[in-house]
């Protein structure tokens, strides 16, 4: 029995209607039924029940949960329409409150953008405008911070220095930022393969620590087991998952050294029946396999390696003991 197998007898609908179109390429009438269930699915019905209510940031997110889980009903469109009715007219989205603190949180543009092209929007024009100002806040060395790093006579004050636990091992800018800003272009159907796309996801893939207790954070979050918290934090769990996920998605071949060895930690840890379980929550298992399954065959097509030149990671400092 394959892996697609039985991921086909799960109870969840969308887990099943992904498996089957993902895994096994079904279209059948059985799927197309599943289809249909997904959008009844009291899960799927909770979380549009929020949309409505719900303002560019926190609507994003939403919109990436929903995608996720195979919804295509028309509460996206109306979401969607709602968000580009708060765009700003540089293609971002405001930082909310009066400017005390930087003029912009990159976060506040990467999370509602992210969303729309998840949703099915990447090309439309107010999307690439979105898009175009992603790339213009990007740092010298492709990199993106988590804030402006000079106030460039505009209202509100440079962000501060990248916080350590935050910081790319070799770049300047903020790890959350950059990871954000990559599943981003990784939605686009061009972009996704553009050097900025590939230049972030060096970036990421130069940090080469093995944390198998996060394997699985950002699934754990689209399929609701997790609470999406934080805003310049939103990307800040180191996720082997989703890096794969992301370098898979922007065509990084699978003979870069650091996807090589990435792939063989991660193959190391499939379970029984050709599974992988989460470090958490048991139930996952079934989705993350779906994630790293599909991260997996995507890889074959990829056929562009980085800077695989070994690069020194040291954790940020604590500070001393007071007792």
């Amino acid at each position: 029995m394959n892996v697609g197998t039985l991921l086909l007898g799960d109870p969840s609908p969308s887990l099943r209607w992904r498996a089957a179109r993902e895994l096994e390429g079904a279209e059948d009438a059985e799927v197309a039924s599943w289809r249909t269930e997904i959008d009844r699915s009291p899960e799927v019905e909770a979380l549009v029940s929020r949309l409505a209510a719900a303002g560019p940031y926190d609507a994003g997110h939403l919109l990436c949960q929903l995608a996720y889980l195979g919804y295509r009903g028309p509460a996206i469109a109306s979401a969607v329409e709602k968000i580009f009715g708060l765009q700003q007219s540089d293609g971002s989205w405001s930082v909310p409150g009066p400017i005390e603190g930087p003029r912009f949180i990159t976060m506040h543009t990467v999370v509602p953008l992210r969303g729309i092209a998840a949703a099915g929007f990447a090309t439309d024009p107010q999307t690439e405008r979105a898009y175009e100002w992603l790339l213009g806040a990007r740092l010298d060395d492709g990199s993106w911070p988590a804030g402006p790093k000079a106030d460039l006579g505009e209202a509100g004050r440079p962000a501060p220095p990248e916080k350590e636990y935050r910081r790319l091992t070799r770049g300047l800018g903020c790890r959350s930022a950059t990871t954000g800003a990559v599943a981003c272009l990784a939605m686009h159907p061009e972009r996704r393969r553009s050097d900025a796309a590939r230049i972030g996801v060096d970036h990421l893939l130069a940090r080469e620590t093995r944390d198998a207790s996060t394997i699985g954070w950002e699934v754990s979050r689209l399929v609701g087991l997790e609470r999406a918290m934080g805003q310049i934090t939103f990307y800040a769990t180191f996720d082997l998952a989703f890096l794969l996920d992301l370098a898979s998605r922007c065509g990084v071949s699978p003979q870069d050294r650091r996807i090589h060895d990435l792939v063989d930690y991660i193959e190391g840890l499939r379970g029984p029946y050709g599974l992988w379980q989460h470090a958490v929550h048991p139930q996952l298992a079934g989705w993350l396999t779906l994630d790293l399954e599909t991260s997996l065959r995507r890889l074959e097509s990829g056929d562009w390696i980085g800077n695989e030149e070994p690069a020194d990671f040291t954790p940020y400092q604590r500070g001393r003991r007071r007792y």
